[in-house]
């Protein structure tokens, strides 16, 4: 039996260690592959945290060897890696020895590119979030195959998430089982599984399949959606990463990801996110709307990321939006999503993406951008849609 606070604590309390500790490590050999590296067929990382990126920084691979010091080694390829070393040794009623994995986001400062990770689960976007993973199993060992979904009430980048680790066991093999007691059995993403429940923090939410596989492929909010309704998650809550690896008790050799996938709004992270400009805007669309904004904002010492959503309260579509508004004073914003976004002096100009561009009489599109402030971050007043001045919500 896998005890409900271990596997998870000790992970928190390895990675600070780690973050702490950083100036020991850059001893390490130089054969051993570290963080900046950009992978290559057959990059061979041993150290402990090592991480490497594949496909041009789309994803990151680390060999996070958080509970164990017996030496692990991962070889990596281009769209995937194998444990190739490792002689695990760990009880089966106690925590892993590690969590070799593949990842899209951001994990304890580490993000891939493109990703639009972290991002809130009410952005619309977030609904179209799906990941694939094909993997490979050795014929010895005790382990798992699993997901890791991470999610945090703020949009944190670094250090440990606090809201919500979903887990998704493809496979299972020894006397193992997941963080917490099992609540439950539920139908998602065509299959059966096994819904665990635990708190080490952070709720650690599991789903086990009753069959298992060796591949699969989801959209992230069918688990997401579950975890709200049983009460474990919140919507307000940010997607930070999705990872797929594995963690081993004993053995390991041989366990391998051949292909990991994410994808967001459609389109693999490849693809730019909508940028983020200087120059004049385009000139709004021709008449005017009615409508009413909503600006919701989370703020940090010296950034803040803001959830805008633009309601039509007229009787006819809008078909083409450019939506203006003013900051009051020091706000910069450095990357946004769901929209076009300019910056000329304080005035902001958000123009409408080609899949978002209509609104119906009633209904609503959202939009939401990453920034920094110096003094206050205060809201703005006043929003422009096409020319015609809004409502605020």
């Amino acid at each position: 039996m896998r005890p409900a606070a271990a596997p998870v604590m000790v992970h928190a309390m390895s990675m600070r260690r780690f973050l702490a500790g950083l100036t020991v490590l850059g001893s390490v050999a130089a054969s051993l592959v570290i963080a900046t590296s950009a992978a290559q067929a057959d990059t061979v990382i041993c150290e402990k945290w090592g991480t490497t990126t594949i496909q041009g920084g789309k994803y990151v691979v680390q060999n996070n060897n958080w509970g164990s010091d017996i030496q692990q080694c991962i070889t990596v390829t281009d769209t995937g890696f194998t444990v190739s070393q490792a002689n695990h040794n760990k009880p089966t009623n106690g925590a892993p020895g590690a969590y070799p994995s593949v990842f899209a986001g951001c994990h304890y400062g580490t993000c891939s590119s493109g990703s639009r990770l972290p991002m809130r689960a009410t952005d619309s976007l977030f609904d179209t979030i799906r990941t694939s993973v094909r993997m490979t199993y050795p014929s010895s060992g005790v382990y798992n195959a699993s997901y890791d979904l991470w999610f945090d009430p703020t949009p944190r980048t670094d250090g440990q998430n606090t809201g919500a680790e979903i887990m998704v066991w493809l496979n299972r093999v020894g006397s193992i089982q997941p963080i917490g007691s099992r609540v439950d059995t539920v139908n998602l993403a065509g299959a059966t599984w096994e819904v665990w429940y635990g708190n080490t923090g952070w709720n650690v939410i599991s789903y086990v399949r009753t069959t298992p596989v060796d591949s699969i492929s989801f959209a992230v909010r069918e688990f997401f959606d579950d975890a709200v309704r049983r009460g474990y998650a919140q919507r307000s809550w940010y997607l930070t990463s999705v990872q797929a690896g594995f963690e081993p008790w004993v053995g390991g050799t041989g366990l391998t990801v051949n292909e990991f996938s994410y994808s967001v709004g459609g389109s693999d992270p490849t693809e730019p996110s909508p940028p983020v400009t200087t120059s004049p805007p385009a000139s709004p669309p021709p008449g005017g709307a009615a409508c009413r904004v909503a600006y919701r904002k989370n703020e940090w010492p010296g950034g803040f990321t803001a959830d805008v959503t633009v309601t039509n309260t007229g009787s006819s579509a809008i078909n083409g939006w450019n939506l203006t508004f003013t900051f009051p004073s020091g706000q910069r914003v450095t990357n946004g999503w769901n929209a076009t976004i300019s910056q000329s002096g304080a005035t902001v100009t958000a123009q409408n993406m080609s899949y978002n561009a209509s609104i119906p009489p009633g209904g609503s599109v959202s939009f939401g951008f990453q920034g920094t402030w110096t003094g206050s971050n205060g809201d703005p007043a006043d929003f422009t849609l096409n020319g015609t001045r809004c409502q605020t919500a």
